[in-house]
């Protein structure tokens, strides 16, 4: 990314003089402190305890394993393997608030059979190489660590630690199966194998990267006294303190995600995780003499003084703008500013990001998060899906706080992420996101340019997301998909024509030609969308905001310039009037034409977006709406006005046609956000240089 590396979390680790393990919540043992929990708390996890002891635990067989070599399906082993996770969580968390010992037997039935899984990788991550072919089957002689291995690892090992007394009760032999799983699965392929997710300084990180350490971290710190020494603690803190380095790496100074708000919860919150942990090992700063290289080579030892502490870290800027971000991509309610794979309805907030605000002494944070807690239903408070028993430990000790945390009226204001080109503007009725940047970003879908309008808290001009992930989502076949196309984003398509376009066509030639197969359109000569990668991007990139207090009269105005032409694989030309390679060597590249998209939030009075373009050829904007749209020409003059539902109104210059297509939401992730189908509005320009669209 052209970024200087950083070493924060390898700075601060360097002024911890002793290493140990991760004990700031408490074991059974404790009784004050799960007997402290609140009596209404306590009630619901031993309902759902008793809830989750009455069903059955799935049966996991190798042929649904072997599925997704032969199909592509992921789900129909995910739907046996998550639910062992889920209901094992609910019944420790039942007795360590009950400490009977009724739900110990069915915790051991759980934990054995997760510890007696062949593998604990999911079968799309059993590849040796990132992005590399998967193993049919696992290779039980070569561990392999993805998400979930490092996710059932914290599991069982967060398991054991916190029913420790209890197992020796009943027998030594248990914490030593759950440690010789880990030896085998976790801490000799972490210490002794590179993974690509633990960062070179070459590779781009995402979220494995966090997602992963933490959970090794978990297994890690949790063993008890003696499993490990200070000086093998202290190795692992520092392998994983490289890694959060080169997960910050991915990362400007402005905080922001570029896997959006759903993956913030396995990037940002994450790293959170990571850092809490490093912290509880390390716990406090040494006092001591240390010793430098002086300027003629020499060492100098200096005398004992006060060093920094570890948690200083989350005094550092970035990591303050990493956990503020979900703040900034919130709209209200349930929805959230979305791109890429990211969902319109990540999820609420939980004691996670409550936390992280505490650490970075964000109280705008603290508040966002125990507001939106409070907002839960009792079921969810539970995060009965969440398969990471530290959360739900996370969880239990905060209720009370979150419960009781004073809620702020302070409103997010206007952010511009410079670092991924993502502005967010907003004023009383409208939240306005438009991007910028670049097709390569993780979970990336071809959308530099499109933008997402959101009005009284309804989605007027929406994203849709990606579908149920399958094994072509993350394959070369990924944008044969139409949720990953820039035709189905709030963007251009343009068409190509052997012959001259003669400007007679309509909007029913042109949609004929665009069709209804989006796998076949990708290769299509004659249709020509985004492509994918960093070098399709936006240049002449332009942001400027002003602040809530400003939007009086329409006057104040935040808006985001740039030119998209870049992010499509061919540029006309417009001496020659064709399109053609941007590394065509018989192309006059400075006559290469350009679209340039001016974005615009007039605040208290309406959203106008205006593409100038230089280009002559055809083509078709997209315009996507979760509520049905009705157009209607205005006084014969080819301009539109479109009602959205009783969202609504887009007025339109500088178009010739226009039709509305509507998408059913059969796929089930899709589901989750859009409740119903959804509408394509397509509208032909009409070749004047300008078209312009304003929203009220």
């Amino acid at each position: 990314m052209g970024r200087e590396h950083r070493t924060i979390v390898s700075d601060y680790l360097k002024k911890a003089y002793e290493f140990g393990g991760y004990n700031r919540y408490s074991d059974i043992s404790d009784r004050q402190a799960w007997d402290g929990l609140p009596f209404e708390l306590k009630e619901k996890i031993v309902e759902a305890g008793l809830k989750a002891q009455s069903e059955p635990w799935s049966q996991l067989l190798i042929s649904d394993f072997l599925e997704f070599s032969k199909s592509g399906n992921r789900v129909r082993f995910e739907d046996k393997y998550f639910p062992r996770r889920r209901k094992l969580n609910k019944l420790v968390m039942a007795e360590c608030v009950e400490n009977k010992g009724r739900f110990l037997d069915d915790i051991l039935d759980g934990l054995y059979l997760i510890l007696e899984e062949t593998t604990w990788c999911l079968p799309p991550h059993t590849s040796y190489e990132r992005d590399g072919k998967q193993e049919a089957l696992p290779d039980v002689t070569r561990q392999i660590i993805d998400l979930f291995q490092a996710e059932s690892g914290a599991e069982v090992a967060f398991c054991e630690y916190l029913l420790r007394p209890v197992f020796k009760k009943v027998s030594p032999h248990i914490s030593i199966y759950v440690n010789e799983r880990l030896k085998e699965r976790i801490f000799e392929p972490y210490l002794k194998q590179h993974f690509w997710w633990m960062g070179d300084g070459v590779q781009t990180m995402c979220n494995w990267t966090p997602w992963i350490v933490q959970n090794v971290l978990i297994c890690a710190l949790t063993r008890e006294e003696g499993f490990f020494s200070s000086s093998q603690i202290g190795t692992i803190l520092e392998k994983a303190a490289k890694s959060c380095d080169y997960f910050l790496d991915e990362y400007g100074e402005d905080g922001g995600c570029n896997e959006g708000a759903q993956y913030y919860s396995h990037a940002g919150l994450c790293l959170f995780g990571c850092l809490e942990l490093i912290d509880g090992a390390t716990d406090r700063a040494g006092k001591g003499r240390y010793a430098e290289i002086g300027n003629e080579g020499q060492v100098v030892v200096h005398e004992p003084v006060e060093m920094a502490a570890f948690p200083d870290i989350f005094r550092e800027k970035i990591i303050r703008n990493i956990a503020n971000f979900i703040v900034k991509m919130h709209v209200d309610g349930e929805y959230y500013i979305n791109f890429a794979d990211c969902s319109a309805l990540p999820g609420r907030r939980t004691a996670r990001e409550f936390l992280f605000g505490k650490a970075t002494g964000d109280d705008v944070l603290c508040s966002f998060a125990a507001k939106d807690f409070r907002e839960e239903s009792d079921e969810d408070k539970l995060i009965g899906s969440e398969i990471n028993l530290f959360y739900h430990v996370m969880q239990a000790f905060a209720w009370g706080e979150m419960e009781n945390f004073p809620q702020t009226e302070a409103l997010a204001e206007d952010s511009w992420f410079e670092s991924m080109g993502l502005m967010i503007a907003r004023d009383k009725s409208f939240v306005l996101a438009a991007k910028a940047g670049n097709n390569g970003d993780s979970h990336n879908h071809n959308d530099v340019g499109s933008f997402t309008i959101y009005k009284d808290g309804k989605p007027f001009i929406i994203d849709l997301g990606v579908g149920t992930y399958t094994q072509k989502t993350f394959s070369d076949k990924r944008y044969e998909l139409w949720t990953m196309q820039s035709q189905f984003h709030n963007l251009p398509t343009f068409f190509c024509f052997d012959d001259e376009y003669s400007g007679e066509e309509d909007i029913a030639d042109l949609i004929g030609i665009l069709g209804d197969k989006p796998e076949e359109d990708l290769y299509d000569p004659g249709i020509i969308m985004e492509k994918d990668g960093s070098d399709y991007c936006a240049s002449d990139v332009s942001c400027i905001l002003c602040t809530n207090m400003d939007g009086q009269d329409g006057k104040a105005v935040s808006s985001l310039k740039m030119d998209i032409a870049g992010a499509y694989g061919k540029a006309w030309d417009m001496k020659k009037h064709r399109f053609c390679s941007r590394d065509d060597e018989n192309g006059d590249n400075d006559s290469f034409g350009s679209f340039i998209r001016t974005v615009s939030l007039h605040k208290e009075r309406n959203v106008t977006v205006e593409d100038s373009y230089t280009i002559d050829a055809p083509f078709v904007m997209s315009l996507l709406t979760y509520e049905k749209p009705t157009a209607t020409e205005i006084d014969g003059e080819k301009n539109y006005e479109i009602k959205v539902g009783n969202v609504g109104t887009i007025k339109v210059e500088g178009a010739k046609g226009v039709c509305v297509e509507e998408y059913p939401i059969t796929d089930e992730r899709l589901g989750i956000a859009w409740k119903h189908e959804v509408y394509r509005i397509l509208l032909l320009a009409d070749g004047s240089h300008l078209l312009r669209m304003s929203f009220t």
